[in-house]
């Protein structure tokens, strides 16, 4: 049996401090990073790169960010909607949340500045330079998928 996680207000917080430290980790980039220029940050493994993606995620859409802002604020204000009015189950709950952060701070960079601050790089594969909401969207994806898995367990065993 999945653990209901339904009090918006935790939910909600658990958002905020993924804004929060996206914000304040894509404000630190934009202020000591030079523009393309790569630095070591967990060697062999991640370094910092600054760039401005004006696009969605892998370069979708790039020159959209009108689109995507308007975008991002419709489906943030159904993330709130659908938090708030239901209950939901742990994994759920933590994936939504999570999905809410990611999409408001990159949202807030659309908005403000016209594209979204990635500076996360992968050094040993090849994959698109990140940021802390890009995360926070893949771990929602995740914990959303754990939570219909689970959910599916659940029914076979009846």
């Amino acid at each position: 049996m999945n653990k209901p996680f339904s009090d918006p207000k935790k939910l909600l917080s658990i958002s905020t401090l993924v804004i929060a430290i996206d914000q304040l980790s894509k404000n630190w980039a934009n202020q000591n990073l030079d523009f393309l220029s790569s630095k070591s940050f967990l060697p062999g493994i991640i370094q910092l790169r600054l760039t401005y993606n004006t696009g969605a995620a892998f370069n979708l859409l790039s020159n959209s960010s009108s689109f995507l802002s308007i975008i991002s604020l419709i489906v943030s204000i159904g993330l709130i909607l659908y938090i708030v009015n239901n209950e939901l189950d742990y994994w759920q709950g933590l994936g939504l949340a999570l999905l809410l952060g990611g999409c408001i701070g990159n949202g807030l960079d659309r908005w403000r500045l016209g594209h979204v601050i990635d500076f996360l790089e992968l050094t040993q594969i090849k994959f698109p330079i990140f940021n802390i909401a890009d995360m926070a969207i893949n771990l929602a994806v995740m914990c959303l998928c754990f939570n219909s898995l689970k959910g599916k367990n659940s029914n076979n065993d009846k």
